[in-house]
């Protein structure tokens, strides 16, 4: 239930003892008594470190190496975000600093606190109590509708990103970046590409969105359903909160045999303790004061196009040797299986 630490991956090897002499120029606490560096596996996107400064402990996240695709990787708008939720009531680890050369390790990156907790790798919680998994999942509900109920501009994130046409701007995006790392045809995704512009919700909403919320990505208390920080900034901006809310049920509609897509189909979630999809909405609703979802197969299928094409992008940096993580290889892999089910869920939503 904790992330591995590794040796920093070939392909992300940099000059630790210059990073070291810039940290201790900042005045990083710790830095001056001891250094070290691992690097967490499990990311497939921006690099991440756990730095080991006297008795304080550090994370940072950096952009990766090589060429990277358009509005990728941008770890300054990571940066921004965290620090504009310090004091929002959101769990968010501190932020310290923000570092734009890139003559010190290669690439931008920034440094947050570390916040020890639990991260569970699997939506099952078959390592978990079984008493703690219902309040596992409503305090992920709750805290998601915390974050879309937060007021962007009150916090300084007006200019964070244009704040109408998110799902048709997202479409768009992210057909672009598939097509950008493709490297076979994908049927389905040719299908959702054509489909989802024609299906778009004519109702638009605006809220900070994560875009990467799920189970993963969230640092609970060492013992108790409490979240203390959400991981992964990377995709947040400002969009439409059903598109974060889809995105987080994709659990409910993936294959749990299936490796690295860490899915709940084929579990009998009422046995393990687990609310099932339509009890994990009912949490969100009540906390956002919501009546209904709209549209909700749209933003099902939507979010499983955006995932497949987040995840070609992944087996495409593979290909070239500067994936994040060193089984981007079979993630990367699983595109197709994404576009399949989010076809079938677009073909029975637009039968309504």
């Amino acid at each position: 239930m904790t992330t591995k630490l590794i040796d920093i991956l070939p392909a992300h090897q940099f000059d630790v003892e210059r990073l070291r002499r810039y940290l201790e120029q900042i005045g990083l606490a710790g830095v001056e008594d001891s250094f070290a560096i691992q690097q967490f596996q499990g990311g497939q996107s921006n690099p991440t470190f756990l730095i080991t400064a006297g008795t304080q402990r550090y994370v940072l996240r950096k952009k990766p190496p090589g060429k990277l695709l358009p509005s990728a990787h941008q770890i300054e708008r990571e940066y921004q975000v965290i620090s504009a939720l310090r004091d929002t009531g959101v769990p968010v680890a501190p932020a310290r600093h923000l570092c734009e050369d890139p003559s010190v390790i290669g690439t931008p990156f920034y440094v947050m606190d570390y916040v020890e907790g639990r991260i569970f790798p699997h939506p099952a919680l078959t390592d978990v109590p079984r008493e703690q998994r219902h309040p596992i999942y409503r305090e992920m509900a709750e805290t998601l509708a915390k974050l879309h109920a937060v007021d962007w501009k009150a916090v300084g994130l007006e200019g964070f990103g244009r704040p109408d046409r998110y799902v048709e701007r997202q479409i768009k995006r992210w057909s672009q970046q598939y097509e950008a790392s493709k490297t076979s045809d994908i049927p389905a995704m040719e299908q959702l590409m054509r489909w989802l512009p024609e299906h778009a919700p004519s109702e638009d909403e605006t809220s900070i969105v994560h875009g990467d919320y799920r189970l993963g990505n969230l640092i609970y208390h060492p013992s108790e359903p409490k979240i203390l920080a959400i991981l992964d900034w990377e995709l947040s901006t400002l969009g439409h909160p059903l598109s974060d809310l889809a995105y987080c049920c994709l659990m409910y509609h993936l294959p749990a045999d299936t490796p690295a897509l860490k899915g709940l189909v084929g579990m009998d979630i009422a046995a393990l303790g687990i609310p099932d999809e339509a009890e994990f909405l009912s949490f969100y609703c009540a906390q956002s004061g919501r009546t209904d979802i709209p549209d909700w197969d749209f933003f099902l299928a939507f979010s499983l196009f955006r995932l497949a094409a987040i995840l070609q992008g992944i087996y495409a940096r593979a290909l070239q040797g500067n994936a994040s993580s060193a089984d981007a290889h079979e993630v990367g892999a699983r595109a197709g299986i994404l576009a399949e089910i989010g076809w079938q869920i677009a073909q029975r939503g637009g039968a309504r």
